[in-house]
């Protein structure tokens, strides 16, 4: 068998006015994966993110991605790894850079970069088809900077950044949570299909509960920096709405 993608092993993190924010968490996320990640305000969803991502360091415990030890590497580092969605459409993209030039600069991630021409001509043909396949107009715009759109096609262009060139693991952290509910629909069946398309592994926190019931195949409920279920699929799919309400 092969080994995990992610391991975090007794993962800490205690705050510097001591408050204990991760509590020896133990997880294990294998390849093609899709975890769906439920828990109250100050479960530690965030924390957990920001642990995988660098943004936050384990005060003990380790972090390896495949057999590499990340615990204690930077965030730039981890980005060859890690693609990340944030709940908010205004980051992840550059707001005065086009959407071509969002998706160039992510059509290198994890390349080492020099001073060169962009060639960016050369690639506006690709990205045409590229956000063609989204279907909410973004291929119309690839010479509008990234803040002037609309916060449905801003996500799906951080969606789309996010996984051009695959990453090891994507994190989506309520990447639907600021959108009104159709649009919300519409961006989940995007990412349902990048994740299928390409098989990724993705671990995604959403305050849907339709949502956390409805993809992937595994469901963890967090609270007080513990997992207290880890659900595999054929436990989650005899979940229902108001078990899962229960943990709340």
């Amino acid at each position: 068998m092969s080994s995990p993608i992610l391991t975090i092993k007794d993962g800490v993190k205690i705050t510097d006015s001591g408050m204990k924010i991760m509590d020896y968490l133990n997880l294990e996320i294998n390849q093609g994966d899709f975890i769906t990640i439920l828990g109250g305000n100050g479960a530690g969803k965030s924390t957990l993110f920001n642990s995988i991502s660098g943004n936050l360091h384990l005060t003990s415990g380790e972090i390896k991605i495949n057999d590499t030890l990340i615990t204690h590497m930077s965030e730039e580092k981890r980005a060859k790894y890690i693609g990340r969605v944030f709940q908010d459409p205004k980051m992840g993209t550059a707001p005065r850079m086009t959407v071509s030039e969002n998706l160039l600069i992510a059509s290198l991630r994890g390349q080492k970069r020099g001073f060169s021409l962009r060639k960016l001509g050369n690639k506006k043909e690709l990205f045409y088809e590229l956000c063609q396949t989204i279907g909410n107009g973004l291929e119309n715009h690839l010479d509008t900077p990234a803040g002037n759109l609309s916060g449905g096609q801003r996500q799906a262009l951080s969606l789309i950044m996010s996984t051009l060139q695959k990453p090891t693991l994507l994190l989506l952290d309520e990447h639907t949570a600021a959108l009104d509910p159709k649009t919300a629909k519409q961006l989940m069946t995007l990412t349902s299909q990048i994740i299928e398309d390409n098989d990724l592994t993705c671990l995604m926190i959403t305050h849907r509960m339709e949502d956390a019931l409805r993809y992937g195949n595994r469901l963890i409920v967090l609270e007080q920096g513990k997992i207290i279920k880890d659900f595999s699929k054929a436990e989650k799919e005899k979940l229902t709405m108001p078990n899962v309400l229960s943990f709340f």
